[in-house]
C-alpha cells in the first residue's frame, strides 16, 4: 500500500493526511558567504558566515470527489484543508513567557519512514478549482512554502514500529560534507565511511550532492573500516 504523505502540527498532535502524494517538491538550502577583497587578487575571498534555513515547497491535491472515505467523498474540500490553515495560526504552546506574544505551531512534513522536515509554514494558498452546482467547492490545489527549524542531522533516530529498520535513521547532505565527515559525526569515526556507502549503494563516495538523503543504519558489531578519502 502506498504510503501517505502527512503533515503534523508538533504542538496539538493533529495530523493532515495528503488526499493525493505530491508529484514533487523542491528542497532549497543556502549558505550565508560574506565577500572579502584580496589587495591583487581577481577574486574576493568568501567567509562562510553560516546555514540559512533549509525550505520545502510543494504543491497538494485536495479532492473531495476522488475521496476514497465516506465522510469526505463530496464535501466541502475547506473541511480537509482546515487544520493546514490551523498551522497558520497563533498557538498558545508557543507563547513566549517574557513578552507574551505567541507564534504559529511547528510542524513536521512526514513521507513514509525514511523523509521528515521539521519546520514552521512559512506561506499557504489554496486555489479552488472545481465547484459543486451550489457552489461549494470540491477540489483545491494548495501550495505550500516550509522553513526548517531542526537541522536534519539532528533528528532523533525513527521508531522500529514505524516499520524501518531499527535504530535506522536519516541524514540530509550539506554543501561540503564528505562521507567520512559524516561517519566521524554520527559514529566517530571517520574510517567506518565505507558502512555508509555500501548501505547507500555509494559508487563513488566522493559524489556526494547537497541534499542528498542518506540511509543510517548502527554499525555491526564487526565494522570494516573503508581507506582514507
Amino acid at each position: 500500500m502506498l504510503e501517505k504523505a502527512v503533515i503534523i502540527n508538533i504542538d496539538t498532535g493533529a495530523e493532515v493526511r495528503c488526499m493525493f502524494n505530491p508529484k514533487e517538491y523542491t528542497f532549497t538550502k543556502q549558505n550565508k558567504w560574506t565577500e572579502k577583497t584580496a589587495k591583487g587578487a581577481a577574486v574576493p575571498h568568501l567567509e562562510y558566515e553560516g546555514g540559512a534555513p533549509a525550505s520545502l515547497k510543494l504543491q497538494l491535491l485536495f479532492d473531495t470527489l476522488e475521496a476514497h472515505g465516506k465522510d469526505q467523498a463530496g464535501g466541502d474540500v475547506r473541511n480537509s484543508t482546515k487544520d493546514l490553515w490551523d498551522m497558520m495560526k497563533v498557538s498558545e504552546a508557543q507563547q513566549n513567557d517574557k513578552t507574551g506574544k505567541g507564534a504559529p505551531p511547528h510542524v513536521r512534513f512526514k513521507w513514509g519512514t525514511v523523509w521528515a522536515f521539521e519546520a514552521v509554514i512559512e506561506s499557504l494558498s489554496q486555489r479552488f478549482i472545481l465547484f459543486a452546482p451550489d457552489g461549494t467547492p470540491l477540489r483545491a490545489l494548495v501550495d505550500i512554502s516550509l522553513k526548517q527549524i531542526r537541522d536534519e542531522g539532528q533528528y532523533p533516530r525513527q521508531n522500529p514500529s514505524s516499520g524501518s529498520v531499527a535504530g535506522e535513521r536519516i541524514y540530509l547532505v550539506r554543501a561540503g560534507d564528505t562521507l567520512a565527515g559524516i561517519a566521524a559525526a554520527l559514529y566517530g569515526d571517520p574510517t567506518v565511511w565505507r558502512h555508509l556507502a555500501d548501505h547507500n549503494g555509494l559508487s563513488d563516495p566522493r559524489r556526494l550532492r547537497p541534499g542528498q538523503v542518506l540511509m543510517v543504519r548502527p554499525l555491526p558489531t564487526f565494522a570494516n573500516s573503508g581507506n582514507d578519502l
